[in-house]
């Protein structure tokens, strides 16, 4: 049978092509630069978040790194910063009812250190009250207790806040002013003792400050975050002089931040974290920093001063957290998402420039031109896959940036230009191809056996897409498909292997739904097909190559060959409906990039889903073989136009009566199907 042309369209040059002009580095940037670029729904849930003072509006700030996530939550608290009705210098002073559990007093600002001194100089006095060679009288008791008093009324006076402790430390002198006064050997313990629980400790000291404190716990332990009991030189302390404060006690009035799967991933601090936050309770524990219980607890009156908690982590760690901890959600109402792409408007556009300019000053990188800007832009859609969006992950553009910077000098350029640019992308394409290069040298030498001519039946030529850290790759990935008479279905290879995973097969089942719909409407489907992909030994998931199998299938049913030097990507519904899918530029690129090495012979080329021609951004070396005609794209919509493509011969279409028409891809594929289950009838 001779070729019967088909009504495809394929992808001119023009529509495969995308890039941003060179004018578009002109256009006018924003007079104030914002840090934050496409992120307002995060932005403005921090900004609520950050400014409610009510139990549980704590947040969680979710998204993929590089998004400004860290940035956002800085320049925020930056804006609240001058709110500093909080802003308290923190002491702790002996409680004489119950010394375990120290008493915490607040200051204004700057006012922990005087009164700290004031104690001093009564601590001084108590020890210098010994009169050498004087017998003790009652004039000079009375006369030393009426100069403590003098000192205490005066601290009273000054720092009424303190009254309750400066009484007690009052009565304890009065009841033992013996001590003081011409103290015995026996006696000086003592009065060390009552002069230390005269001496107040002050843990966070807010003085000459004059914003809310902004602290990031890059490293969070137990101790770290809640501090510790640690006692200095090896001498013993009362417990309020062995507080050392934690970063929390260090945010009391501000905002404190850390990294979600850096708590999780310390012993029992996510449950002393939310113990806090439900009761605003913490307990202290000796110098073993993780709270283990091991050694003296002391249990600190809470501080009495908001500490708005921010955690940062991923989608997935937020997600677990929802799923298994009930209390997640009333602690951390506010959930701050940052989005990995956002829409290619005006604004935006600006706004990346405007970070890219600035990180270029900041790095004293050689400056861009015009077409360094726009292959920058163009990176940028090519990282989210989609031609109408940008990627808000800004650090990556300014690492492309920084490597573009070294390709430009090592050429001795002046400037960092477009070439540079691209330059540096294709090297973090090659230093990261050691596997990509192994694979091909497979199908080159025949370790791997694919066709890139001809035609077969029952195998199509599939693409994956591989990943290796931050850089992947697409590949081939032969398919294969055999049937037999049966009831037993389609039989799916590697999920009896244990090579499948969950989605895989749900595009395997779906592939019996179209069987069943496009097909055996008046007969029952009975077969027994067998999928396979062919020398994979690695889990196989996702849909993205159910249409891929479904060409198979088809072509083993009908026993109608498969044109090799087509590739095929694409997800499939039951309606025979082409679904698009990702990495179709890793895929495009890698199936070139093996017939480009093995020779291009004009005809080969993927077939694509017309959906993801919005996500083209593909490499020039693919574009320039399109513009020579020598490398094809097929956007399709439906299975029927992929086969037709694939067999160079009408699908078909039911007419009134249901039937396909004769010579047909479709009518060979039915009057098969229904042999099938003659012979699977018959057991034949």
């Amino acid at each position: 049978m001779g070729v019967i042309p088909v009504n495809i369209k394929e992808l001119s040059f023009q529509e495969a092509a995308f890039s941003y002009p060179p004018s578009i580095a002109r256009t006018p940037l924003p007079a104030v630069d914002s840090l934050l670029v496409g992120q307002p729904r995060a932005s403005r849930a921090l900004a609520m978040g950050m400014a409610v003072e009510a139990d549980g509006y704590n947040i969680f700030v979710s998204g993929e790194p590089g998004s400004g996530r860290h940035t956002a939550v800085r320049m925020i608290a930056q804006q609240l910063s001058h709110d500093t009705r909080h802003l308290k210098d923190i002491v702790y002073v002996h409680c004489f009812d119950v010394p375990d559990s120290p008493s915490v007093v607040l200051f204004s600002p700057g006012t922990g250190e005087k009164f700290l001194a004031e104690m001093k100089n009564l601590a001084a006095f108590l020890r210098a009250a010994e009169r050498n060679g004087e017998a003790e009288t009652e004039d000079s008791t009375a006369s030393f207790l009426k100069e403590t008093d003098k000192l205490i009324d005066s601290a009273v006076g000054k720092y009424p806040e303190t009254r309750l402790f400066l009484e007690r430390v009052r009565q304890t002198i009065h009841m033992n002013p013996k001590i003081f006064v011409l103290p015995t050997d026996d006696d000086k313990e003592e009065r060390e003792t009552i002069c230390s629980q005269c001496l107040p400790n002050l843990v966070v000291n807010r003085a000459g400050q004059d914003k809310r404190p902004f602290v990031e716990e890059p490293h969070p332990s137990y101790a770290n975050v809640f501090g510790a009991v640690s006692p200095a030189d090896g001498k013993t302390q009362l417990p309020h002089q062995s507080v050392k404060a934690g970063s929390l006690l260090q945010a009391s009035g501000g905002f404190w931040v850390a990294t979600a799967d850096d708590i999780l991933s310390e012993p029992n601090l996510w449950e002393a974290l939310k113990r806090f936050l439900a009761m605003t309770t913490f307990s202290m524990k000796d110098g073993n920093a993780y709270g283990l219980p091991v050694g003296s607890l002391i249990r600190p009156e809470p501080v009495p001063l908001p500490v708005k908690i921010i955690l940062i982590g991923s989608e997935e760690t937020y997600d677990k957290l929802c799923e298994s901890d009930a209390s997640f959600l009333k602690l951390f109402k506010i959930s701050a998402q940052f989005d990995y792409s956002m829409p290619a408007t005006e604004e935006n556009i600006t706004g990346t420039i405007a970070f890219l300019r600035r990180h270029v000053e900041e790095k004293k990188l050689l400056p861009p031109d015009d077409a360094a800007i726009a292959e920058t832009l163009r990176f940028s859609a090519w990282h989210v896959e989609h031609r109408g969006e940008l990627t808000t992950q800004l650090s990556f553009l300014g690492d492309l940036l920084q490597e573009a910077d070294y390709w430009a000098r090592f050429s001795g350029e002046k400037e960092i230009t477009a070439p540079a640019v691209i330059t540096a992308s294709n090297e973090r394409d090659y230093i990261s191809s050691v596997m990509e290069n192994r694979i091909t040298q497979e199908i080159i030498s025949g370790e791997m056996v694919i066709a890139l001519t001809g035609s077969k039946i029952g195998v199509v030529n599939g693409l994956a897409v591989m990943d290796r850290g931050l850089a992947s790759f697409g590949t081939p990935a032969v398919i294969t498909a055999t049937v037999a008479p049966g009831n037993e279905g389609i039989v799916n290879i590697e999920h009896e292997a244990g090579l499948s995973g969950e989605i895989h097969d749900k595009g395997l089942l779906i592939l019996e739904g179209y069987l069943r719909k496009r097909y055996a409407r008046t007969f029952p489907l009975s077969l027994y097909a067998g999928i396979c992909f062919e020398q994979s030994y690695a889990e196989v998931d996702g849909d993205s190559a159910s249409s891929s199998e479904l060409f198979a299938l088809l072509s083993a049913i009908g026993e109608i060959p498969l044109r090799q030097d087509i590739a095929v990507t694409g997800s499939v519904n039951q309606m025979g409906e082409i679904q698009p899918v990702g990495g179709i530029n890793e895929k495009i690129g890698g199936f070139f990039s093996v017939c480009q090495k093995m020779g291009l012979t004009g005809h080969q080329g993927v077939i694509i889903p017309r959906q993801n021609i919005s996500a083209l951004v593909l490499p020039y070396a693919v574009l320039d073989a399109i513009a020579q005609h020598t490398f094809h794209l097929y956007p399709i919509e439906t299975i029927d136009e992929g086969m037709e493509i694939l067999t160079n011969r009408i699908a078909g279409e039911q007419n009134a009566k249901g039937t396909f028409p004769v010579n047909s891809a479709n009518k060979a594929i039915e009057d098969r199907l229904r042999k099938l289950y003659e012979l699977s009838k018959t057991g034949t």
